[in-house]
């Protein structure tokens, strides 16, 4: 990153984990087979469960604390107290600093509970992103936050925010697959010196039946005919290929898994590499199809993709 930290290209996203036996199961045998980098967030309420394990393994001597990189980041409805939630988020994860965090999402909220949030009962704010960020800038100084970035910004926000920031954003965390390459997005993250993190690298197929919007499972980025092509020729999963794909555009990736056999799988991307010819197949996709679309916050003024919503009927 920009600061001269390192982002880890391959960890494990922990959205929807939040069973509290199977997330403790899951955590612990990432850990096992070498994941070191954990992506979690306050909306995903697991905080705390990833903690304690980290912090059991710690305790035992099986890793050290710099070993480890965690991803947290500031819910929707912490605009207003940025400080309270980034402490609350040190605590739960039972650590002195957070490797890197992040700004959820552009679209601050009134503070509301989780269930309020995703029912779209969430009342919007306002506040400027600046005014979030100077708050993230002390912890920053203070060696509390080890980076700072967003996710979920466009790029006109993500521009807009780097040109008033002391401290520069170091990474913007999106929605991010073959199918959604965001080309625009990580050229302006390139030329910024921002780093790059994939959500969705392999079109989430876990997501809830609500934010499907359509998308059938021949649609999704693992049936692609390339994707299916490419499996077959390095006799890896559709998954491996996606994952690998973005890794060699240079590009963070955190898929989610809870099962065992996908944990390694998706960990086992590093003993082949993809031409340049096949890179290529994958850039000459023409369609674009985002899985996400926050209709949740559809009346948002500070909503990022406002002609995505249109296109899909959300808004008029």
């Amino acid at each position: 990153m920009s600061n001269g930290k390192d982002l880890p290209l391959l960890g494990l996203g922990t959205w929807q984990a939040t069973d509290e036996t199977e997330l403790e199961t899951t955590i612990k045998t990432a850990l096992d087979i070498g994941y070191r980098y954990f992506d979690t967030a306050a909306l995903y309420q697991n905080e705390h469960i990833i903690g304690r394990i980290l912090s059991e393994y710690i305790k035992e001597g099986k890793i050290k604390r710099e070993d480890i990189f965690i991803t947290t980041k500031l819910a929707l409805y912490g605009h207003d107290e940025p400080a309270k939630y980034i402490d609350e988020s040190l605590e739960k994860l039972r650590t002195d600093y957070i490797d890197l965090f992040l700004i959820h999402a552009p679209t601050p909220v009134k503070p509301c509970s989780p269930e309020e949030l995703f029912t779209g009962k969430g009342e919007n704010a306002l506040t400027p992103h600046i005014d979030t960020w100077k708050v993230l800038e002390k912890y920053y100084n203070d060696g509390k936050l080890k980076a700072i970035g967003v996710s979920n910004f466009n790029e006109e926000q993500l521009q807009d925010l780097y040109d008033k920031a002391t401290v520069k954003p170091m990474n913007n965390q999106v929605e991010c697959h073959i199918l959604h390459p965001q080309k625009k997005l990580f050229e302006l993250c390139k030329k910024l010196d921002i780093t790059l993190t994939a959500y969705a690298p392999i079109g989430s197929p876990g997501r809830p039946e609500m934010l499907k919007n359509g998308v059938t499972p021949e649609q999704e980025p693992m049936a692609h005919p390339i994707t299916k092509k490419l499996a077959e020729k390095y006799k890896k999963t559709p998954a491996q290929i996606l994952i690998r794909q973005l890794m060699q555009r240079g590009i963070s990736v955190i898929p989610k898994s809870t099962n065992e056999k996908r944990l390694k799988e998706n960990f086992d991307v590093l003993d082949f590499t993809l031409t340049d010819e096949e890179m290529e197949e994958f850039d000459s996709i023409k369609e674009d199809r985002q899985l996400f679309f926050f209709e949740f916050f559809k009346t948002h003024p500070f909503h990022p993709w406002k002609d995505a919503l249109r296109e899909k009927g959300f808004i008029e």
